[in-house]
């Protein structure tokens, strides 16, 4: 089993002045020496509005230790076995395999559909420490899912907040209360029913198609989402405060977490499933911290006496060469507040239009803007296609997220038209904002018929039968051309035909003699006659072999006439003699 740290609160001043390194790195470009003071002095933030993501549950207030997590790897051999590697350094610094694959997965893809958020892996690392100690040190199945389900304590409003029942018992095994689940430690309510549009901020972070809390690869990509919504760009100090605020809403949380975020950007390490080291102070609702046991149902077990949280202490500055000492920095600014996102305008034609099986002309695009009418960088707009259509993305997907650059435009990708003709709703949203939806109408018209200037037979026999019996088969062949080249696609109508008697020159179908029948007919209808047929098309060779053709008792010269959609024309005559003996 890993070494357990258990390190008390004492050295929070310690741990403190790592995370606000890592603020000032994040927010501003002053000197080292600066940032320091700046970082550690500055107030803490409001609290985000709203329940927590875990419901302001218990969480683990172990900090990281003093040395720096750097591993050092020395190289060995081993019974002739070759060379493998140690890694020594310090163990709160080594990860679970499974548990980091996830949170640089949901890095990942937070890069790919918001790269304004700039979400590092190392702050899911940092939330997942805190929430559940990596999963209780990487107790996970090759899936990624838990081998025991982690609960947080019920809430039931004491030094919590109270949330009943939402879920019936399906996610955290209460139907009473809720319980904050997983190893990112969502509540229910939360995982299914919160987020954008109340679809809840459950994922599927590994592919197979479920969306579950104990899960760290579905865990850490919700936690991924939550953390980037409403526009967050997680390098601003005051975007990343809300964000971890939004998880649990305690100063002394965000502390905690900054703090192991700043000990795991400097280094981490893998380490095997199971062999994560576990924390073992839990920060309870009295405000104390709390020697626990892992198993996740709210016993304690024996253990040393609990020490009280002490607030970390703003550290002194080092001081300089010789004896003199350093003056403190001004406090950095605080964070402007970011401008808010009032409208999503449409840039060009909100009316696009497309053929059949093409490209439409245009991709379409809007602008994010704020009160002032100024763009806004970074915010990711989401284009959805509705209803029911064929049209799609590159990639054959029908919602893509595209983040505003600096210019405020987000541009889809250009769709592309499917099969189905008609005029569908593209729709693009803001994701996590409530500004009005922008709406493309997206026309895809039938592309025109392929022409032919120009229909002959491939054969100059005659084509010639008895009564009663059937032409031979491919009897009739033509050849469809435009422009001297082969015209494939060609729609042709084939109709047995007469002169109409009280028109001379005015063909009308005939009701005798040869004919086709119906191939999709079944039954008494098999045999029927039919002196017109539609849907028939030239090959990609421009050729086109008619059906076979039956006849009727009656003989004599007949005519089939074969036309194409733009008007041309080629007139086709069949011969029925009587049979021999007759």
């Amino acid at each position: 089993m890993a070494a357990t740290f258990g390190r008390r609160l004492r050295r929070g001043a310690a741990s403190t002045a790592v995370a606000a390194l890592v603020l000032a790195a994040l927010t501003t470009a002053q000197a080292p020496a600066a940032t320091k003071s700046a970082a550690a002095s500055a107030p803490d933030p409001a609290p985000p509005a709203g329940i927590p993501i875990d419901g302001d549950s218990g969480y683990f207030t172990d900090l990281p230790p003093h040395e720096r997590p750097v591993p050092h790897v020395r190289s060995h051999h081993h019974h002739g076995h070759g060379r493998f590697r140690i890694a020594m350094g310090p163990a709160e610094a080594g990860i679970p395999t499974t548990v980091l694959a996830a949170y640089k997965n949901a890095a990942a893809r937070m890069e790919a559909d918001a790269p304004g958020c700039r979400l590092p892996w190392q702050l899911l690392a940092g939330i997942g420490k805190v929430e559940s100690g990596q999963a209780r040190g990487g107790a996970v199945d090759a899936a990624g899912t838990t081998l025991t389900r982690i609960l947080g304590p019920r809430l039931n409003g004491h030094g919590f907040a109270r949330i009943g029942d939402t879920d019936g018992g399906l996610l955290d095994g209460d139907t009473t209360l809720d319980r904050a689940v997983g190893p990112m430690q969502f509540i229910p309510s939360t995982w299914s029913n919160g987020g954008p549009g109340g679809a809840g901020w459950g994922a599927d972070g590994n592919g197979d198609g479920k969306k579950d809390p104990h899960n760290i690869f579905d865990a850490a990509l919700a936690a991924g989402r939550y953390l980037c919504a409403g526009g967050r760009d997680l390098s601003v100090a005051h975007d990343l405060h809300r964000a971890v605020l939004g998880y649990n809403d305690s100063s002394a949380y965000l502390r905690t977490v900054l703090s192991w975020y700043a000990f795991y950007r400097t280094g981490a390490y893998e380490v095997p499933d199971g062999k994560g080291v576990l924390p073992v102070h839990r920060g309870g609702p009295d405000g104390r911290s709390h020697r626990k046991h892992h198993g996740g149902d709210g016993h304690p077990a024996t253990g040393h006496a609990a020490h009280p949280l002490p607030r970390p202490k703003t550290p002194k500055a080092p001081d300089r060469p010789g004896g003199s000492h350093r003056q403190p920095s001004p406090p950095a600014p605080k964070p402007a507040e970011p401008a808010r996102l009032t409208a999503l305008d449409p840039v060009g034609d909100q009316a696009l239009t497309a053929t059949t099986d093409s490209a439409f002309a245009a991709a379409p695009t809007v602008r994010a803007n704020d009160s002032d009418g100024q763009p806004l960088a970074g915010i990711p707009v989401r284009f959805s296609l509705t209803g029911t259509t064929d049209i799609d993305f590159p990639g054959h997907t029908t919602t893509v997220t595209v983040t505003t650059g600096k210019d405020g435009l987000a541009t889809a990708p250009t769709p592309r038209a499917g099969t189905k003709a008609g005029t569908f709703t593209l729709r693009a949203t803001a994701e996590g904002r409530t500004v009005p939806a922008v709406d493309f109408a997206l026309t895809v018209k039938a592309a025109p018929a392929p022409r032919a200037d120009a229909l002959v037979r491939t054969s100059d026999a005659k084509v010639t039968t008895t009564a009663g019996r059937a032409f031979a088969d491919g009897a009739v062949e033509v050849r469809a051309t435009y422009r001297g080249k082969a015209a494939a696609g060609v729609p042709v109508t084939a109709t047995m035909v007469t002169d109409d008697p009280d028109h001379p020159g005015h063909p009308v179908e005939n009701d005798r003699g040869p004919y086709f029948t119906d191939p999709g007919a079944t039954g008494a209808d098999k045999d029927r006659p039919v002196r017109t047929l539609t849907k028939l098309t030239t090959d990609a060779h421009g050729l086109l072999k008619l059906p076979k053709i039956a006849t009727d008792t009656r003989t004599g010269t007949f005519l089939l006439r074969l036309t194409t959609a733009d008007g041309t024309v080629l007139t086709v005559e069949l011969q029925v003699t009587a049979p021999a003996g007759s």
